[in-house]
């Protein structure tokens, strides 16, 4: 089992990390979004601007001004998903990490249902992953993706159709721990079956595109992942052992 970190003080259910680069119009509709998903929860939501040129912050100075729960982090250049992901990661405060896509096409309606099942799973059970049903991609993308899942799925065996869903909620000690490298989002189920935990899948809705463009080709989401592909399979087979740990009460004896 992964090794825990100190409990966040005064920390809240839910840190929500939408990673974004010139999302501004999808983002004006996503906020309201997970704040309707959430209400009565406490949460926080962190927009992680991966150097936008759009005028996303003068949208997000805007909407903070009634939504208290919103905050803004921004990368003065373009890291890519995976920084953006760590980026706000490292600024949570919540028990719970719920991530989702600045496109628009992840609801995060089912967030709810996704926290809650972690929950009533216990410490074990690690991460919620989306699993997306009848999807919204053209027929291009749809099959590029149908084969890096299954390539995936039969290399590192992490049971889990669609590693590539935007939609997942894991916990925070165990997402600080997990080894970090660049698309590392598109391989948390593998990398938790690492640490002997549990996944849990959730059949979620896919949206259309609202607004704007992609910004992955058919390269970037196949080729581009085999390599990191190998690279998880290493990390797998590399660890071999997991410990199972109980702490001894070195004063139990002292009051006899």
């Amino acid at each position: 089992m992964l090794a825990s970190l100190p409990p966040l003080a005064h920390a809240l259910e839910a840190s929500v990390i939408i990673p974004c680069k010139n999302e501004r119009d999808n983002l004006a509709f996503l906020i309201d979004e997970v704040g309707t998903a959430l209400e009565g929860r406490s949460f926080e939501l962190i927009i992680v601007d991966d150097g936008s040129d759009d005028d996303t912050d003068v949208l997000l100075k805007d909407y903070a001004k009634t939504r208290p729960w919103l905050r803004h982090l921004r990368h003065e250049k373009s890291c890519g998903q995976s920084n953006a992901v760590r980026t706000g990661l490292l600024h949570a405060q919540g028990e719970f990490i719920a991530t989702l896509d600045g496109d628009g096409q992840n609801d995060p309606s089912f967030f709810p249902q996704m926290i809650d099942a972690l929950k009533a799973g216990g410490p074990d059970h690690a991460l919620a992953a989306g699993q997306r049903m009848k999807r919204t991609d053209g027929a291009i993308k749809m099959a590029s993706s149908r084969l890096a899942n299954t390539v995936r799925q039969a290399m590192l065996k992490d049971n889990t159709r669609d590693s590539g869903c935007g939609l997942k909620v894991v916990r925070r000690q165990v997402f600080l721990n997990l080894p970090f490298f660049e698309s590392w989002h598109r391989f948390l189920p593998a990398l938790v079956v690492r640490e002997g935990l549990k996944v849990v899948h959730i059949d979620v809705i896919d949206r259309g595109r609202s607004h704007g463009t992609s910004k992955y080709g058919i390269f970037d989401r196949l080729w581009v992942g085999i390599v990191d592909l190998f690279g998880v399979l290493w990390l797998r087979k590399r660890r071999k052992k997991i410990p199972t740990i109980s702490e001894i009460n070195l004063t139990a004896d002292n009051n006899n």
